[in-house]
C-alpha cells in the first residue's frame, strides 16, 4: 500500500509544532525526517556523519541533495564588515577591500568568522559574489572537509549574456574551481537573472544542460540555481525535477505562504532544498550599523534572533543564509536556533510592524523584495 500523501499545509503545521517543542527545551528528533533538533537523542547516522556535526546545532535535510546542513548557514556577503574591522577604505560587499592596506585585516576577519562558524556546527557556506569563492577557499585552507560549498560566480554565469550556452557555462565553472583549487563543489547553484522569467527558452536549455553536464563530469555533486523570480523558479522545479535539487531565493521576516498555488507546494512535492537569502532584508530590519559598539547592537541582536526563529518556523526552509561579519553575529544566530521557535503574540505583532517599516523605506533597487511578501 502506498504511503498517504501529506499536503504542504499539514507538513508545515505538524512539523512547526514539533520544532516549537524542541525550541522549548525538549531534546528530540522531529517526527518529520527533514529536521533533527539541537540536543536530540538517537540522532540518525546520516546526521551524525554530516560535515562538522555538532550535537547542539539543529540540522535540516537540504531536499533531495540528501545533505544535512545546519539550520543557519553562512552567506558569502560581507556587507558592513568595514564597520567591524575599522577599514581605511570602502569594502565592496561583493568584491572586497578597495584599499589594499585593508586586505590583511579583512582576511583575518573572514578567517575568524568562518572559524567560529565551524566551532558551533555551521557546515555550509554559499558563494554569491565574484570575489567570494577565492576569498573563502583561501581562509578555508586545511578545513575544506568541514563545510559544504554552494558555489556561484556571477560573472561566469547567466547574468552575463555572453555566457548563455551550456559549453561555455561548464568551461567557466571548471576554470573557477581551478582558481579556487577545488576538485569539485558540493553544489553548483548557478546564478540566473533576478527576474529569471526574462530568460529565453534557449537560456533555460543552456542552464539545465550545463548543470546536468557538470554533475555527470564530477565538477559538482548537486545542482541548483538562484533567482528572485518565484513563478519562474516554480516552473523550473516542476519541469526539471531531476536537475533542480535546491533553490537559493529570498525569504524575509515579512514572507508568508500563499493559501493556494504557493511556491512551497512545489518545493515540498519535489523535495527541493531551500537556502533563504535576504532574511534581514539587506539589513533594513536593523537600526544600527553592525559594529559591536553601536548603541543599537543589543536590540538588533534580539531582532535578528526573532527573525531567524520566524523563518525556521517554516520547515520547508532548509536554512537562512545571512552574511555574517563578526564571531558575535555567529553566536547570536546559534542562540536563535536554540530559542523557542514559536513567536508569542507580542513578538508576532512586533515583527509585522518591523516588516511594514522595512517595506516603507526600501530603496528603489530593493523594491522587488515586496514581491516576496506572499510566496
Amino acid at each position: 500500500m502506498s504511503e498517504p500523501q501529506v499536503t504542504r499545509r499539514e507538513f508545515v503545521r505538524d512539523t512547526a509544532v514539533k520544532v516549537a517543542a524542541a525550541g522549548a527545551g525538549v531534546a528530540m528528533v522531529c517526527s518529520h525526517p527533514n529536521i533533527v533538533a539541537a540536543g536530540a537523542k538517537d540522532v540518525p547516522a546520516a546526521v551524525k556523519n554530516t560535515r562538522n556535526y555538532h550535537p547542539n546545532m539543529e540540522y535540516r535535510r537540504l531536499g533531495k541533495t540528501g545533505l544535512w546542513v545546519s539550520a543557519v548557514c553562512m552567506g558569502g556577503h560581507w556587507k558592513r564588515v568595514d564597520k567591524v574591522i575599522k577599514a581605511q577604505g570602502k569594502i565592496n560587499p561583493y568584491a572586497g577591500p578597495a584599499d589594499a592596506s585593508d586586505m590583511g585585516v579583512f582576511l583575518k576577519n573572514r578567517h575568524e568568522v568562518v572559524s567560529r562558524a565551524i566551532e558551533v556546527g555551521i557546515n555550509l557556506i554559499d558563494f554569491a559574489g565574484d570575489a567570494e569563492p577565492e576569498t573563502y577557499c583561501k581562509v578555508l585552507q586545511g578545513r575544506r572537509d568541514k563545510v559544504y560549498l554552494a558555489y556561484s560566480h556571477p560573472a561566469s554565469e547567466l547574468r552575463n549574456p555572453a555566457n548563455r550556452n551550456a559549453k561555455k557555462l561548464v568551461e567557466l565553472f571548471e576554470a573557477g574551481l581551478k582558481r579556487c583549487k577545488l576538485e569539485y563543489a558540493d553544489i553548483w547553484r548557478l546564478m540566473a537573472l533576478e527576474r529569471g522569467g526574462t530568460h529565453s527558452p534557449a537560456d533555460v536549455d543552456a542552464m539545465i544542460e550545463a548543470l546536468d553536464t557538470a554533475r555527470r563530469k564530477g565538477l559538482c555533486r548537486h545542482c541548483g540555481l538562484s533567482t528572485h523570480d518565484r513563478a519562474w523558479a516554480k516552473m523550473l522545479i516542476e519541469k526539471y525535477p531531476g536537475v533542480i535539487e535546491m533553490l537559493c531565493t529570498p525569504y524575509t521576516s515579512k514572507t508568508k505562504l500563499l493559501p493556494v498555488d504557493s511556491l512551497f507546494d512545489s518545493v515540498v512535492k519535489h523535495d527541493v532544498g531551500i537556502l533563504g537569502i535576504k532574511p534581514f532584508a539587506s539589513n533594513a530590519v536593523f537600526r544600527g550599523n553592525g559594529s559591536p559598539d553601536d548603541p543599537h547592537a543589543a536590540e538588533d541582536d534580539r531582532v535578528a534572533r526573532m527573525t531567524i526563529r520566524y523563518i525556521l518556523g517554516n520547515p520547508a526552509i532548509t536554512a537562512p543564509i545571512p552574511g555574517l561579519i563578526s564571531p558575535h553575529q555567529v553566536d547570536n544566530l546559534v542562540a536563535a536556533v536554540r530559542e523557542e521557535r514559536e513567536l508569542d503574540g507580542h513578538e508576532r505583532v512586533e515583527l509585522e510592524r518591523l516588516g511594514d517599516d522595512v517595506w516603507a523605506r526600501l530603496p528603489a533597487d530593493y523594491e522587488w523584495l515586496k514581491d516576496w511578501e506572499y510566496v
